[in-house]
Order: structure tokens, then C-alpha cells, then sequence
């Protein structure tokens, strides 16, 4: 292509020293190719923690997890009530939002200065929040996600400016049969434009992958895995280019 074609008349300019370039930038230490493995902010529960989080998530196979470039948070506010949790899992709790608009903002502003791409009902409505330059102006698109148990957020204002449109963001949603948030689930599920869905026989948890929902897991981080690698490669090329040693 157009890219192939600019190298090679650079190679011809400095044949050796160009494609060393290259080859330096796409090649591993083991001459295997390096591919940048998808990268996850993950966002706990209600009054759960990152810890929390990630032992639940560790009961995915190992072939998934490995996969993934995993990032945990703890959310920006201490737990103020019960936690569900309480006697199963050790605290601290922490909560994403407290329930009124002044802490719900504190609590984006929080995600946004991490600078990560990021469960739940406050991820569920990142990407079009993003794409109506609400909210995570100064961090790169949201260019995929992975929603357990997720739901709408209730705030009619919140709601016309994060599902008013079709959400083309790759989404992957882990929707529970007797989940009290099912029907909220399918709402925030119909706003995304192509969304891969894995049903389970549980409720509002992380649930095991079976083997049955093992395929669909693994055909959508393939589709990630591709989005990153050609995104390394148009870096790649840019470098190659304007940096030709």
C-alpha cells in the first residue's frame, strides 16, 4: 500500500540503515513481532475496591487475562453505607458516586485525570459523554470496552448526552439472568451500535466464562487485538518516515 511504497523509496535512498529502522521498531528482542496487548482501566463495583476487582476477575481463564493489560482504581470516595460485600470480601469499600451531581462530576474528573480508557454504569456512559466533549477531553478516545452487569445511569440529563446516539465504540457486555439490573442492562446495551453480548445464568456478578461464552470472549479481543496492532503500525509508519536514521 501507500505506506509500503513510501518505505521502499526510502530504502532506496539509505538502503541499509531505513530498513534496520524498521525492522528495529516492529521486531521483538526474539525476533517475534511486538503487539501491544489492549489496555483496561477496570472499575469495581458499588462500595467493592480495586482489590476487590481483581480477585474477581481472576476467576476468568488465564487465557483471557493474559490477554489483557489490566489497570485497577480505587473509586475517589469512601464507602458511606453497607457494602454488599461485607463478610465475603476484606474492606476498604469505595464508591464511584455518591448520588448527587456535584460528586458524580468529581467522580469523571477523577477517571479523566488518570488518563485511561475505561465497567458498570459509569463506564456504560463514558463513551458517548466522551464523544459529546463532556467528559475525558484530554485523553484519547475510548477505543474499546467491557461492561459486567452494567446499567443506564438515571439521570435524564446524563442520559440525553451519553445514549442519545448509537454508540460505535467495540463493547463487550456480561449480562446476568437474574441480575435485578437486567432491565437496565438491555437499555444501556441497545445504545451501542455492534455490541457482543455473553449471557449467564447468575446475578449481579463477575461471572465465570464457560466454554460457550469462552468463543464469543475470544472472537471480540481479537477484534481489539487487531484495532491495537494497526494502531501500532500507523505509529510505527510515522516514526519510520519522519525519523529515518
Amino acid at each position: 500500500g501507500k505506506q509500503a511504497r513510501r518505505q521502499t523509496a526510502l530504502s532506496q535512498e539509505r538502503p541499509n540503515q531505513t530498513v534496520n529502522f524498521c525492522l528495529k521498531k516492529q521486531m521483538g528482542s526474539q525476533g517475534g513481532s511486538i503487539v501491544r496487548k489492549p489496555r483496561f482501566l477496570c472499575l469495581h463495583g458499588f462500595r467493592t475496591s480495586a482489590e476487590i476487582m481483581k480477585i474477581q476477575l481472576h476467576k476468568w481463564p488465564k487465557a483471557v487475562i493474559d490477554r489483557l493489560d489490566l489497570v485497577f482504581l480505587d473509586a475517589p470516595f469512601p464507602c458511606q453505607g453497607k457494602s454488599d460485600v461485607d463478610g465475603v470480601f476484606d474492606p476498604p469499600y469505595y464508591e464511584w458516586f455518591q448520588f448527587n451531581e456535584v460528586q458524580s462530576l468529581l467522580s469523571l474528573w477523577f477517571i479523566h485525570d488518570e488518563a485511561f480508557r475505561g465497567g458498570g454504569i459509569l463506564s456504560g456512559g463514558l463513551p458517548g459523554l466522551q464523544a459529546k466533549g463532556i467528559a475525558l477531553q484530554k485523553v484519547p478516545k475510548i477505543k474499546f470496552i467491557i461492561i459486567i452487569g452494567g446499567a443506564m445511569f438515571r439521570s435524564t440529563k446524563v442520559v440525553e448526552d451519553a445514549y442519545s446516539f448509537s454508540i460505535d465504540t467495540p463493547s463487550l457486555h456480561f449480562l446476568g439472568e437474574t441480575d435485578f439490573l437486567k432491565p437496565y442492562g438491555i437499555k444501556l446495551i441497545e445504545s451501542f451500535k455492534n455490541p457482543v453480548v455473553v449471557h449467564h445464568p447468575k446475578g449481579h456478578i463477575v461471572p465465570r466464562i464457560d466454554e460457550k461464552s469462552l468463543e464469543k470472549v475470544t472472537a471480540f479481543l481479537e477484534t481489539i487485538e487487531n484495532l491495537v496492532m494497526m494502531e501500532e503500525e500507523d505509529k510505527d509508519g510515522e516514526e519510520n518516515i519522519c525519523s529515518p536514521i
